[in-house]
């Protein structure tokens, strides 16, 4: 996984803890807000295994009782179908679960640190003007009533595109693939569509002359 990957899930997961007032927030205030995000994965992971073992432990029940409780054919069927279905999921749980150690462990080295307070640090610094471009971008829609995921991803990626110096392509791609994660299919086509409108936009603002 690379570093600036892992720092914006990482910002992403933190943004809900700005506080809503617009001043400029102190590198400590940054530091706790993204500790928390970690010690947040942590439990995710716990949650996780323990949510994953239970499935596995009623899964095994099901297809017991499959063979010593069912009165016909069909039953045990149903039973068994049941076991197959908890075991997938407890699978895709555990599946999840795999990805976290090396996440929290990537979280915790320095350059992410550092990359995921910048990115919030400018998300809190110029939302305004970040969510101005978004208002513009947004079809018969306003940003505060977008689901709370994807303005996140939004303004993240915006905050790359306009005070990180991020290549638009990259910053739209990377966007998107936060999407898919956290948000789903409708959500990154939307989330696709907004940041090509803002860059399109943004080629089109007349050069300013300076003297």
């Amino acid at each position: 996984m690379q570093a600036r990957r892992i720092a914006r899930e990482l910002a992403l997961l933190s943004i809900s803890q700005l506080p809503a007032k617009q001043e400029r927030l102190q590198a400590q205030q940054l530091q706790s807000i993204v500790l928390a995000a970690v010690r947040t994965l942590t439990t995710e992971l716990h949650d996780l295994l323990e949510t994953a073992s239970a499935e596995l432990k009623r899964s095994s029940d099901r297809l017991l009782s499959s063979e010593t409780r069912s009165t016909d054919l069909q039953s045990a069927k149903v039973m068994v179908n049941e076991s197959i279905d908890l075991t997938q999921t407890a699978i895709n749980r555990l599946g999840a679960a795999v990805e976290l150690p090396e996440f929290i462990q990537l979280a915790n080295q320095q350059e992410v640190r550092a990359y995921a307070m910048e990115l919030l640090s400018n998300v809190q610094t110029h939302r305004e003007e970040i969510d101005r471009r978004l208002g513009e971008a947004i079809v018969s829609w306003q940003v505060n009533r977008l689901p709370r995921i994807d303005r996140d991803i939004l303004r993240i990626a915006l905050t790359e595109m306009l005070f990180l110096g991020v290549p638009d392509r990259i910053a739209i791609n990377e966007a998107v693939e936060l999407a898919k994660r956290y948000s789903g299919e409708e959500g990154y086509r939307f989330i696709n569509g907004v940041l090509r409108r803002v860059s399109n936009q943004a080629k089109d603002e007349p050069l300013v002359e300076t003297e």
